[in-house]
C-alpha cells in the first residue's frame, strides 16, 4: 500500500546529490592537473558546441542561506584583478580550442554578476566575444540580484547580447527576508521585471526557495500569488539546503526557525498546485516553464539535458567555465578551478590556468550518468533503447540498481516493468532518490563519504 505523502517525505528525506553531474563533484580529485585538462581540450570533439560560463563571485551583502562560492564586499576595486584573470584564463583556453567551434550557450553566475558596473559588463562581454565566436541564436543568460540593480545594468546586458535574465526573488515575506538578510520589496521586483520587458529580453526567470526560516504555507502562497501575477517565462523553486558544516555563514540562521517536515511537504504541494493552476509545466525536480518554452519542448522530444547550470537544451556542448570554483566539462572529463579568490588569481597570472581538481570518466561513469540524466529529464527510461545505445543488456547491467529501486516502486514513486521505468507524479518530488539508485559511488562504505544536503 502506498504511504501517505508525509510518511514518504519522512522515509526519503535523506542526504543525496542533486546530480548536476555524475560522478558528483565530491569525487573530483587533485590527482587531475593542468596537463590533464590540456589533454582533455585537445581530445574534445570539434563538432560539439560550446557553453561558456563566467563566475562573478562578488556580492554587496551576505544572504545567510547562500550555498554559492561568493565574496561579500563593498570594495569594488577587488573586481579589477579578478576581471584581468578571467580575461587571461579565457585567452589561454581559447588558444587550445578549435576556433571554428561556436558558442551555443553563455551564462554568467555568481555571486552576483550585476555587481559589475555597466561599463565592466560591456568590457567583459566584449572580451568573451573576442576569444570565442557566439552563434547568432545563442542562449545568453545572466543571474541578477534585483537589489542594487539599475536600468543601466540591464541595458548593458541587453546591448551586449544577453537575451535571458534570472532574478533571485526567494521569498516576498518581510519576516523571511529579514531572517535571511535579503530585503527586497514587491515594488523593486515589479520594476526590474518591467525594465527587462521594456528592453526586450526574450525570457525572464524567477528563482524562489522553499524551506527558509520563518516561512509558512500561508506566507509562501502569498509569494506564489504575486510571482504568478508577474508571469515569468520560467520559475526555479529550489529547496533550501541547510549545510552549515560546508557553509559556515548558514550558522547565522536559527535552526528553530526552519520549517518542519510537514510544513516543507505542504510548501511543495502549494508550489505544484499553484504553479500548475497558473499554467506552468513541472519539468522535474525544481524547474517550471510555460508550455511553449523550449525546455518543455525538449522534454517532449527527449532532448532535455542536465548539467551544472541545471536543465538545459544544449546536451551536445562542452562547458568551458571561467573564474574561481567554476566547473568545466567535456564529454568525458570534469575540471574544477581553484576556489579561493587570491589563489585563483595567482595561478592564472602564472600559467593562465587554475586547475584544482577534476575527473576523467570511465565507461561505467558515462553509462550511469546517462541513465540518471534520462530519468531526471525524460522522467522515464526505455531499457531496450538505452541498451542499444550503450551496447549493454540493461536488466543485467543494472540488476543491482533495479533491485534497489523496487522498494521505491512499491511506495508509488515509479513504475517498473520488463521494458521501462517511469516516474510517477508523486515520484517527481523524489527524483534525487531515484537517481541515487543508479549511483555506484553511493555504495562505497568509506568513512569519508561526502555529506550532501537532504533530498526533501
Amino acid at each position: 500500500m502506498t504511504l501517505p505523502p508525509l510518511e514518504l517525505l519522512r522515509k526519503y528525506s535523506v542526504p543525496g546529490p542533486r546530480y548536476t553531474s555524475y560522478p558528483t563533484a565530491p569525487y573530483f580529485h587533485t590527482g587531475f592537473g593542468e596537463s590533464d585538462w590540456h589533454a582533455a581540450l585537445a581530445e574534445a570533439d570539434p563538432t560539439r558546441g560550446l557553453s561558456l560560463y563566467a563566475h562573478i563571485p562578488f556580492c554587496d551583502s551576505l544572504c545567510y542561506y547562500c550555498g554559492c562560492n561568493m565574496v561579500a564586499t563593498r570594495d569594488y576595486s577587488k573586481t579589477v584583478p579578478y576581471l584581468a584573470a578571467l580575461d587571461r584564463e579565457m585567452a589561454a583556453t581559447a588558444a587550445r580550442v578549435d576556433p571554428a567551434r561556436r558558442v551555443r550557450q553563455l551564462h554568467w553566475g555568481g555571486g552576483t554578476p550585476t555587481y559589475l558596473n555597466p561599463d565592466d559588463i560591456r568590457r567583459l562581454m566584449a572580451r568573451m566575444r573576442q576569444h570565442f565566436t557566439l552563434a547568432d541564436d545563442a542562449e545568453v543568460s545572466c543571474e541578477v540580484d534585483p537589489r542594487e540593480l539599475t536600468f543601466e545594468h540591464l541595458a548593458a546586458l541587453r546591448e551586449t547580447g544577453f537575451n535571458r535574465v534570472s532574478f533571485g526573488v526567494q521569498d516576498m515575506d518581510p519576516a523571511v527576508q529579514e531572517a535571511v538578510n535579503r530585503i527586497q520589496s514587491e515594488f523593486l521586483i515589479r520594476q526590474v521585471i518591467d525594465w527587462s520587458r521594456e528592453l526586450g529580453f526574450s525570457s525572464i526567470n524567477l528563482d524562489l526557495i522553499v524551506g527558509l526560516p520563518k516561512q509558512t504555507v500561508t506566507s509562501f502562497r502569498r509569494t506564489l500569488e504575486r510571482v504568478t501575477a508577474w508571469a515569468p517565462d520560467r520559475l526555479a523553486v529550489f529547496a533550501y539546503a541547510h549545510v552549515p558544516w560546508m557553509k559556515k555563514h548558514q550558522k547565522l540562521i536559527n535552526e528553530a526557525d526552519l520549517p518542519d517536515l510537514a510544513t516543507r511537504l505542504e510548501l511543495q504541494q502549494a508550489v505544484n498546485e499553484m504553479l500548475g493552476d497558473a499554467g506552468y509545466v513541472n519539468i522535474g525536480l525544481d524547474h517550471f516553464a510555460r508550455p511553449e518554452d523550449e525546455l518543455v519542448r525538449a522534454q517532449q522530444n527527449k532532448t532535455l539535458w542536465r548539467n551544472f547550470q541545471g536543465y538545459t537544451t544544449h546536451k551536445d556542448s562542452d562547458i568551458l567555465a571561467f573564474g574561481a570554483s567554476s566547473i568545466s566539462q567535456t564529454a568525458g572529463v570534469y575540471m574544477q578551478n581553484e576556489k579561493r579568490l587570491k589563489h585563483y588569481e595567482a595561478r592564472i597570472a602564472d600559467t593562465g590556468f587554475a586547475v584544482e581538481r577534476g575527473l576523467r570518466l570511465t565507461r561505467d561513469d558515462q553509462i550511469r550518468r546517462d541513465a540518471i540524466t534520462r530519468v531526471m529529464c525524460d522522467l522515464e527510461l526505455d531499457f531496450d533503447a538505452f541498451g542499444r545505445e550503450w551496447d549493454i543488456v540493461f536488466a543485467d547491467y543494472f540488476a543491482g540498481s533495479l533491485a534497489d529501486l523496487r522498494p521505491l516502486a512499491e511506495d508509488g514513486l515509479l513504475e517498473i516493468d520488463a521494458s521501462r521505468l517511469r516516474v510517477t507524479p508523486t515520484g517527481r518530488l523524489f527524483l534525487r532518490n531515484i537517481g541515487m539508485g543508479f549511483d555506484r559511488y553511493l555504495k562505497d562504505t568509506a568513512s569519508d563519504k561526502p555529506r550532501y544536503s537532504r533530498t526533501a
